[in-house]
């Protein structure tokens, strides 16, 4: 299996502006319904989500999600641009957050990953899955 990651720049909107951030984006074969998410304040990891990737290529054509994660279509000053709504296990205001990403950017990111396991060619291997957690056990 392969591994594809990115480094882009996210805008996290804030009270009364926007703050550039830079995130990764990781996807592995072994995993490959999942897109990692890393969010950076410099060397520092702020916080860690992981994307359906679906999801995430179903969010640039229309709005999806719900509870933790949403996404959707945005366009700012003629700029087309992801949407991603993240809220966070508390009920106060101050777990949540919103981010836009380029989606050209995204779109570049997304047809790597398809390159590597292609939309619906996905594949879990539940008895190996299975062996590997009763091992634990």
């Amino acid at each position: 299996m392969s591994c594809v990651s990115a480094l882009i720049v996210v805008r996290l909107e804030a009270a009364t502006d926007h703050v550039l951030l830079l995130a990764r984006l990781s996807y592995d074969g072994e995993d490959p319904y999942a897109v990692q998410a890393e969010f950076f304040d410099g060397p520092d990891v702020l916080a860690r989500w992981h994307f359906d990737r679906q999801m995430l290529a179903e969010g640039l054509r229309r709005p999806v999600g719900e509870g933790d994660v949403g996404f959707s279509p945005y366009t700012d000053a003629g700029a087309d641009e992801l949407r991603i709504d993240l809220r966070g296990p508390s009920t106060e205001p101050e777990g949540n957050a919103t981010l836009f990403v380029d989606t050209r950017v995204l779109t570049c990111f997304l047809e790597q990953t398809f390159a590597v396991i292609g939309m619906g060619e996905e594949f879990l291997d539940l008895d190996t899955l299975l062996d590997e957690l009763l091992a634990r056990g």
